[in-house]
């Protein structure tokens, strides 16, 4: 179905709910990697996310674009491989914490390679000092108030502690 030019973009795409230091740290390596890298924020999926789309664009603009000066912050709708087509980009970066992360991303990137053979995957091992973390297990440390430090940015910290603060005066 067309193809893509491979050129010197990348996306690197997912939810972000919320964006961890596991997340910086494929952005900064990626965005050395490549003359330009897109972070994609998916607006539809099938998580229940805790920040909107808008939210967790804004806390990776906050975290990420002081630093990195070739990065693009955008969100997408539908399927990946459309929004590849859109920003005319054929490459898609994600990160690797564990063989179970392995297994499904290879999936997913066969699927996007089926859908559109032109579109490579490039995969990001973590730094292992970050491979225990993910966003879901950040929530729940954010739920009991633990401390966060060691796994996203203050900005980042002080929005989940506002969030488990509103949902709490709420019940």
């Amino acid at each position: 179905m067309g193809v893509i030019d491979l050129g010197k973009i990348a996306v690197y795409p997912g939810t972000f709910d919320p964006v961890t230091y596991g997340h910086i740290h494929v952005i900064k390596r990626a965005a050395r990697i490549f003359d330009k890298l897109i972070v994609a924020v998916a607006t539809d999926n099938y998580k229940n996310n805790m920040f909107s789309s808008e939210e967790r664009l804004e806390l990776i603009k906050k975290t990420c674009l002081p630093d990195i000066n070739n990065l693009e912050v955008a969100t997408f709708s539908g399927l990946l491989v459309d929004y590849l087509r859109s920003v005319d980009c054929g490459i898609v970066v994600r990160g690797l914490r564990a063989i179970s992360d392995f297994e499904m991303e290879m999936q997913i990137a066969a699927v996007n390679k089926k859908i559109c053979s032109s579109i490579e995957t490039v995969f990001l091992m973590t730094d292992p000092e970050y491979s225990c973390i993910s966003s879901t297990i950040i929530r729940n440390v954010a739920e009991i108030g633990g401390d966060l430090s060691n796994f996203v940015p203050p900005a980042v910290s002080e929005a989940l502690n506002k969030k488990y603060l509103e949902k709490t005066s709420r019940v």
